[in-house]
């Protein structure tokens, strides 16, 4: 979130500046008084507003700047948008080079969890889909009108976007891990916790030579690796790069992931995986290739969606809270919605689920 750092232009600047001329006649926009002004749009939003965030000083001198451009806040479109407008907006990304769908089982369970508070709360749901690598996009949904909010699920590699996202007022909220000096909320697991179970067990259970796979240039899952080596160093075991192995969501990640560390020789008693479908069909492989789950390689996946208990073996997993987690998001959003100020992050909780694959 912008602090008061974009607030100190002098009103003599500011009454300087003219607004750009066009074609004709055009209202003043709120992005037209922030340029002027040297400030945030959220800054001018959260000033016309009478916003304690900002200095008594700051709402001053945009006020009088305002009020000289004739610039008045469209009062019955304001209304219109935070009192007759119950959509929220649930952005789930496509990223061509996972290719993970919208049935994938956490994107499912996760859609349900919100579809489930929202309704409660009296809001309908738009579920859409947006090119990972084009996530300012999903603020068209906002500002169109359509919905008074967004939530995205998962950051993408995306992180500067959605700072940039929550600078100019878009009432945002994402599912995923929790960055250094990050802007917008985020709501997730302790991923770190996470991985630190799911490795810890392993190693009590006798394993030394633990395989993780995941792609770590995702932010949860980087924290999850963060927790798998925490583990490793309290338990005195060294950790093996050649161990560490990139895996893609892409239905086959898995698969060539226990193929490459098959074909190198390094042995391995123990996989853990950052998803429960990778860690499925890790198994899989695993089983075509003669090798039995838990007695030659013990496997634990990650998030504990409906199918895992049902696989054979049950699948030992983390279970991320997912009814909390999509109440959480519905309630850090709409706090937003109403109060113009972005919340804190926060953080639900995760539980080590053993069963037969470990």
């Amino acid at each position: 979130m912008r602090g008061r750092d974009d607030e100190s232009v002098s009103f003599k600047a500011m009454t300087d500046r003219r607004p750009p001329r066009g074609n004709g006649p055009k209202r003043l926009q709120m992005a037209d008084i922030a340029r002027l002004a040297g400030v945030s749009t959220a800054t001018v939003s959260r000033a016309l507003n009478n916003s304690p965030l900002v200095t008594d000083e700051t709402r001053t001198r945009i006020a009088e700047l305002a009020r000289s451009l004739n610039y008045t806040i469209n009062v019955d479109a304001k209304n219109l948008r935070l009192r007759q407008n119950r959509t929220i907006a649930m952005v789930v990304p496509y990223d061509p080079a996972a290719r993970q769908r919208v049935s994938d089982p956490f994107f499912l369970s996760m859609l349900g969890s919100v579809a489930d508070v929202l309704t409660e709360r009296g809001y309908a749901l738009l579920l859409s889909r947006v090119d990972a690598a084009d996530l300012q996009s999903a603020a068209q949904l906002y500002d169109s009108g359509r919905a008074v909010g967004v939530i995205v699920v998962g950051q993408w590699r995306q992180h500067a976007v959605l700072d940039a996202l929550a600078d100019r007022g878009v009432p945002l909220v994402v599912w995923g891990g929790q960055l250094p000096a990050q802007r917008y909320c985020t709501v997730g697991c302790d991923n770190v916790a996470g991985g630190d179970m799911a490795t810890d067990h392993l190693l009590l259970s006798g394993r030394r030579r633990i395989a993780f796979f995941g792609d770590v240039e995702l932010p949860e899952v980087a924290l999850r690796r963060s927790g798998y080596r925490q583990a490793l160093v309290r338990h005195g075991v060294a950790a093996n790069p050649a161990l560490e192995l990139h895996a893609s969501f892409l239905p086959d990640g898995a698969r060539a992931a226990v193929d490459r560390l098959l074909a190198s020789g390094e042995p391995f008693d123990a996989i853990f995986a950052c998803s429960d479908v990778m860690a499925m069909t890790a198994i899989g492989a695993l089983q075509e290739r003669g090798l039995k789950v838990p007695q030659d390689v013990a496997v634990v996946g990650y998030d504990d969606v409906p199918m895992a208990s049902y696989f054979h073996p049950p699948l030992t997993t983390i279970r991320q809270a997912i009814d909390a987690g999509g109440r959480a998001l519905v309630d850090a959003l709409l706090e937003q919605v109403d109060s113009g100020s972005i919340p804190a992050s926060r953080i639900v909780a995760t539980e080590l689920v053993i069963r037969g694959s470990s």
